[in-house]
């Protein structure tokens, strides 16, 4: 139920370090390349085109892949640029999204973190199981919304 790129399966490593993990946590990929977000996820070729791997769209369609293929109730995803090389004058080194959602509707978030390459990818793991977290003790409160809303831009450190 996690479809992993920028952090390369480390939200993944840490979910299995609990143990029991089993027993919740169903699969994880990662879809480094742009071929694998398109094969494996379904992530349309227009939406890798138009808005590039790193973006609010592909991170949305990352997670709506997961809960088509693994038929799992919750979703997470993260896609940013970790550095040194890759960022340009619109998609800066720590450009991050991760999303996250179930059938009811999926929530894109977005950060910019700073730091070198491992610190961007340590900071993408924390925050997205952080949001995790919210969500499964929240999901018997409230519902995510039914359409694709995205965060305001935040700055971590």
């Amino acid at each position: 139920w996690i479809a992993e790129s920028l952090t390369g399966g480390m939200v993944a490593s840490k979910i299995v370090n609990v143990p029991n993990a089993s027993k919740a946590f169903l699969e994880g990929i990662v879809s480094y390349s742009n071929e694998a977000k398109a094969a494996r996820l379904g992530v349309s070729g227009i939406s890798l085109s138009n808005y590039g791997a790193v973006s609010s769209e592909v991170a949305y369609e990352m997670a709506v892949g997961v809960l088509n293929t693994a038929k799992t109730d919750f979703a997470l995803a993260t896609t940013g640029i970790a550095g040194p090389t890759g960022a340009s004058i619109d998609k800066p080194v720590g450009l991050v999204y991760v999303s996250l959602g179930n059938n009811h509707g999926i929530h894109v978030f977005k950060y910019v973190f700073d730091g070198d390459r491992n610190q961007v990818r340590i900071k993408t793991t924390k925050n997205a199981l952080f949001q995790l977290i919210k969500l499964l003790k929240n999901k018997t409160k409230r519902k995510i919304p039914t359409e694709k809303k995205r965060s305001n831009r935040r700055y971590c450190r």
